[in-house]
C-alpha cells in the first residue's frame, strides 16, 4: 500500500465581541496564544478583522462581528490562499 499524503485545511474562527465596560473589542479564538486579544478604540474592530485575516492568508476563516446583546452584526468569510501540491 503506497503512502499517501493529505492536506488538512481547516476553517478558523475569530469572534469580535464588545467589551462589558464599552471600551473597544475582544477578539476571540482558539488558535489565539491566549484565548483572546484586547483591542482598543477609535478602530477597534477593523484591527480586529486585520489581525483575525493576517494569520489565516493560508486558511480559510471566519470572522463573526457581535453587538453588546449578542447579536451577530456583521460576518466576514476569509478563503485562504492554500494550494494542494
Amino acid at each position: 500500500m503506497p503512502f499517501q499524503v493529505t492536506a488538512v485545511h481547516s476553517t478558523r474562527e475569530y469572534e469580535i465581541q464588545p467589551r462589558k465596560h464599552h471600551r473597544g473589542v475582544d477578539l476571540f479564538s482558539d488558535v489565539l496564544p491566549f484565548g483572546h486579544l484586547w483591542y482598543g478604540e477609535p478602530k477597534a474592530i477593523r484591527n480586529a478583522i486585520d489581525y483575525a485575516m493576517h494569520p489565516s492568508r493560508s486558511h480559510d476563516a471566519v470572522i463573526r462581528v457581535y453587538d453588546a446583546a449578542g447579536d451577530v452584526i456583521e460576518t466576514q468569510e476569509h478563503k485562504g490562499d492554500f494550494k494542494e501540491p
